[in-house]
């Protein structure tokens, strides 16, 4: 296999389905995509019924091309991470990895239009983290949930408003921005930095005033992520937690127990927002976002200092806080559900507290007119058996 016929297996790929978002290859399987959340089979010219472990390390190695420090993370960790492009038209962001013996790749196909608030229609609160100038936003949820876009969406707005210098840091760079008011300096790990901590230190002496920091792995990068919030930069990063709540408890758990009140203190300093998202798939096809936002206040402060109690929950205080522009997923879900976007047990399957969603929904159904138990038919059975001498 040579190049030409890599960059023919990607193109087929991409056009066999709609809405593609990863190419997977894997040995034992034939090519697969991924499609609203499902893996699906393609078909090639010639057919390729079951992947050689020949082929897939071909493919891989295609794409690493001699690389040494690409092949060094392979032989050493057993992974790594890189962008391919076979034109101008498309981009992938790659991860490619060992499993007995032979290598698996995907590629996770990245959107060349930059994303923008209004297209995605995302809340009146992303308008706002744009305007901050200072202080820690964080983007949670799992692997593909969107957190790369919406933070893409929000700097893209700040490019068109601030005449300012952004700096991110990124594995790998995924959206490229193009220089409007703000002037942007994308630099990808492996290629201009070594680690996120490395490369956020030294983009402290670099004047930005806002940084993006692809992710936060580790204590290092949060303390010098925290530095420089505190020191009058606004940076937005992004950590694998599935709530708000739990992101912040995260944070706390990085700290031993002397260190507690410090932390604490320094975290009701700096954290502006928390978004935490959740991808479900929507009614006709495609899928939606559903969002957890958390904004500071001095409910959120009291809980970052004080601790969570029984009654003082951030999920709680969340719950209530629709004035600050928070809302929790359940919250969320439900207007989801009631706009006709997704189904109950999607509603269901995804929420946080499933008592709350089940009573929201019944909520939603009694105000449409629709049953929201079968307690009448049960009802209907018990004077069946009256009739024929049963239970009476």
């Amino acid at each position: 296999m040579k190049q030409p016929e890599i960059n023919y297996w990607i193109r087929s790929m991409l056009a066999r389905h709609e809405r593609v978002s990863d190419l997977n290859i894997t040995v034992g399987k034939t090519l697969q995509v991924e499609s609203d959340g499902v893996l699906v089979p393609v078909d090639v010219e010639p057919q390729v019924t079951e992947l050689t472990p020949f082929q897939t390390e071909v493919f891989a190695l295609n794409l690493i091309g001699g690389n040494r420090r690409l092949l060094k993370d392979l032989v050493t960790r057993g992974s790594c991470d890189l962008s391919y492009s076979p034109d101008e038209k498309v981009r992938f962001r790659v991860n490619i990895f060992t499993q007995k013996g032979c290598f698996t790749t995907v590629l996770r196909k990245l959107e060349t239009t930059i994303p923008t608030i209004a297209g995605f229609q995302f809340p009146p609160s992303f308008e706002k983290m744009a305007k901050e100038v200072n202080g820690l936003v964080l983007f949670t949820g799992a692997t593909g949930t969107g957190k790369t876009t919406s933070m893409a969406a929000i700097l893209n707005r700040i490019n068109e408003e601030r005449a300012i210098h952004i700096v991110t840091l990124e594995d790998p760079v995924e959206y490229i921005h193009p220089h409007k008011k703000a002037t942007f300096n994308q630099r990808e790990m492996g290629d201009d930095f070594d680690t996120f901590a490395g490369g956020l230190r030294a983009a402290l002496r670099q004047a930005p005033k806002v940084i993006l920091v692809g992710e936060i792995r580790d204590r290092e990068t949060l303390e010098i992520a925290l530095t420089a919030a505190e020191t009058g930069h606004v940076v937005f990063s992004t950590l694998h937690t599935i709530d708000t709540g739990q992101t912040l408890n995260r944070i706390l758990g990085m700290f031993d127990q002397g260190e507690q009140v410090q932390i604490r203190n320094r975290l009701a300093d700096t954290i502006r927002w928390v978004v935490s998202q959740r991808l479900l798939p929507r009614i006709g096809g495609g899928r939606v976002a559903a969002l957890e936002i958390l904004c500071t206040s001095l409910r959120i402060t009291d809980l970052l200092i004080n601790g969570e109690t029984e009654e003082k929950t951030f999920y709680n205080v969340l719950k209530e806080g629709f004035t600050h522009n928070m809302r929790t997923f359940d919250q969320h879900l439900l207007e989801l559900y009631e706009q006709g976007m997704i189904t109950e047990e999607s509603a269901i399957t995804y929420s946080s507290h499933r008592s709350e969603i089940k009573r929201g929904m019944d909520t939603i159904k009694s105000a449409r007119g629709d049953r929201t138990s079968d307690i009448d038919g049960l009802h209907m059975q018990e004077e069946e058996k009256d009739q024929y001498g049963g239970w009476s």
